[in-house]
């Protein structure tokens, strides 16, 4: 058993090295497998070696926040070598629905360039739902519908690019899409994925509409090959809205999973999908991110002290940092969240693990996570209905009782210097407050 876990161990390290300096995709992993095993057999031939390498895989497990190395090893499966942080960009589904066409993709990338976005990491730009004709050509093929994109699927991604950006678009793992007005893939998977690779998209969000009665654990494994077959790494977000806790099967299958219902603009459904996506910390990390669905900031049905919070948790919690207002409209207050470059740097931290809920107490929460650099990202946070004084004690955020830090507030940068024992803050109804704490 120790040789399959080295020799797992060394073909996820040799795949992410080959494929970020551009010697091969994910079709060469089996190449990379067989000098896996070769280094594998010579290295662990004595007993003393075998033991030194369960210790440094143990190790890596424990590190990246999994129970288990099958966890680990499972997680690091699929070779496309992306999402090594959580992804960053927009969806058109939240603010648009189904009122789309290729002039408003084309002004939203140019408006990631001009308002700063793309340069503080918002990359994707992503076509959801209702983009193609309601039947295929006469070969099977999608087909761009013509009247909302008359230059094409590939013009428009061609276009993306030219701004520095990635391009996504939308799919389902059912015979029609959610909208009911364009096909779905199953059974046509291998044909769309080559039709997306060939088209020059770079993400691809697979709905869980019009199943037939399939289990998601059959279906999204089909569309997870073919784009792996494709000979373009694409980006592959499942959206199965944690029916069946993808959380368990999907790492290796996808780069992201849905763990929620739909999002909508409100107080009580933001704070259900943090809740609920909270329960799957576990098992995300490098490769693959647990996902409570797209940000509502921006749409105008919270407060600008709820939306902070919502970009906080999802911040947090390694979530898909996806913005779902019409960025071509956006005001300053809900840009400066967007741009905060600490608290998107808690979210893109190469440690790579989630951030949770760790007190309880009422309405009154506290939520942490580690990060490199032994430090700690903290939300306080009251959920009531009135202002209270929320406290974080170190027994609570996991550090030595006599640790002293410094406590740096991401919202209005100021320090506290030498802070000991615990971190508490007055906050409004509804309202956080987050922090870095680095020791001193």
């Amino acid at each position: 058993m120790i040789y399959l876990h080295c020799v797992y161990a060394v073909t996820d390290m040799y795949k992410r090295l080959m494929v970020e300096a551009g010697i091969c995709g994910g079709y060469c992993r089996w190449k990379v497998g067989v000098v896996a095993l070769v280094l594998c057999v010579f290295f662990l031939s004595s007993d003393a070696n075998r033991a030194a390498a369960a210790r440094q895989i143990t190790t890596r497990n424990n590190m990246a926040g999994s129970n288990t190395i099958r966890e680990e090893i499972r997680r690091k499966l699929l070779a496309n070598g992306l999402a090594l942080t959580p992804q960053m960009g927009w969806n058109s589904w939240n603010h648009f629905h189904c009122n789309i066409d290729e002039k408003l993709i084309r002004e939203t990338a140019d408006a990631m360039v001009s308002t700063g976005l793309s340069s503080m990491g918002y990359q994707y730009i992503n076509l959801d739902d209702c983009w193609a004709e309601l039947n295929r050509d006469s070969q099977g093929n999608l087909v761009p519908k013509s009247s909302t994109f008359p230059s094409g699927i590939k013009a428009l991604a061609d276009y993306v690019h030219s701004k520095g950006l990635k391009f996504g678009i939308y799919s389902d793992a059912g015979t029609q899409t959610c909208s009911k007005t364009m096909p779905g893939s199953l059974g046509h998977e291998e044909q769309d994925a080559k039709t997306f690779a060939s088209w020059g998209v770079d993400y691809l969000k697979y709905d869980n509409c019009f199943d037939t009665g399939t289990s998601p654990k059959e279906r999204y494994p089909v569309m997870s090959k073919a784009l792996l077959n494709s000979a373009r790494s694409i980006f592959f977000s499942l959206c199965e809205w944690g029916q069946e806790d993808p959380a368990t099967w999907a790492p290796g299958i996808g780069n992201s999973w849905r763990t929620t219902g739909d999002i909508e603009d409100n107080w009580n459904s933001m704070i259900s999908r943090a809740d609920e996506n909270d329960k799957w910390a576990s098992y995300a990390g490098p490769g693959g991110w647990n996902d409570p669905d797209m940000l509502e900031v921006g749409n105008g049905g919270m407060t600008t002290k709820e939306y902070r919070a919502h970009f906080s948790i999802w911040a947090l919690a390694k979530a898909p940092l996806l913005i779902g207002c019409d960025i071509r409209a956006i005001d300053n207050v809900t840009l400066s969240l967007f741009t905060n470059k600490k608290v998107i740097a808690v979210n893109q931290d190469k440690l790579g693990i989630q951030g949770k809920k760790v007190k309880k107490k009422g309405d009154l929460e506290v939520w942490a996570g580690p990060l490199s650099g032994n430090r700690t990202a903290v939300v306080l946070w009251n959920r009531g209905p009135s202002k209270a004084l929320v406290t974080a004690y170190w027994s609570d955020i996991g550090l030595n009782q006599t640790t002293v830090v410094k406590a740096n507030d991401l919202w209005t940068n100021s320090v506290q210097s030498s802070v000991k024992k615990k971190l508490s803050a007055d906050l409004e109804s509804h309202a956080c407050k987050m922090y870095i704490l680095t020791p001193q």
